[in-house]
């Protein structure tokens, strides 16, 4: 596999995707039925516990992500960080969907290097989104120029575990308090 990468990456949605997502997500909810009705909670959480639980979550998935990276396996990303029907979409408007349509994009840079920084986290029940540093280096050997990207991730719990539904990216960076 060769490690000439492309600075392919995800631009920041629109409002208007953001909203037909969470609708989209209360739409698959309800059409679970009340045969499949979600758990109760077992304890109510606070808004800054909800937060801190839900960073936690995704940054194990990020963990993952990252790790999937190093092991030039992108099989853990495609199905243990995505739902089936993921969308993502590049700076230059390029939209992916699905994990089907996503594997040739991750065949190509599997082999960079990734560390994910949270910026801004947003949860709310079982919907959230993470605003993002995704840096990308290369291993040694590669001569490419690290770049960051600014992404937006999408995420639903579904069934307890958390979810990407998608993201956007552009080049850049968030610049990230003390």
């Amino acid at each position: 596999m060769s490690h000439h990468r492309t600075r392919r990456g995800f631009t920041l949605l629109p409002t208007i995707f953001f909203i037909a997502l969470i609708s989209a997500c209360g739409q698959q909810s309800e059409s679970k039925g009340a045969a499949q009705a979600a758990p109760a909670p077992t304890a109510v959480l606070s808004k800054a516990e909800e937060l801190a639980a839900f960073k936690a979550a995704i940054r194990e998935k990020y963990d993952m992500k990252e790790q999937a990276f190093r092991d030039n396996d992108p099989e853990p990303i495609l199905n243990r960080f995505y739902t089936e029907s993921v969308i993502s979409t590049d700076p230059v408007g390029i939209t992916k969907v699905g994990r089907a349509a996503l594997a040739p994009v991750y065949d190509e840079v599997i082999g960079s290097l990734v560390k994910i920084e949270s910026y801004n986290t947003f949860v709310n029940g079982d919907a959230g989104w993470d605003w993002v540093n995704f840096h990308v280096s290369f291993p040694p050997g590669v001569e490419e120029e690290p770049f960051t990207f600014k992404m937006l991730f999408l995420w639903e719990r579904i069934d307890g575990e958390w979810w990407s539904h998608g993201e956007m990216y552009v080049l850049g960076e968030f610049e990230l308090k003390g």
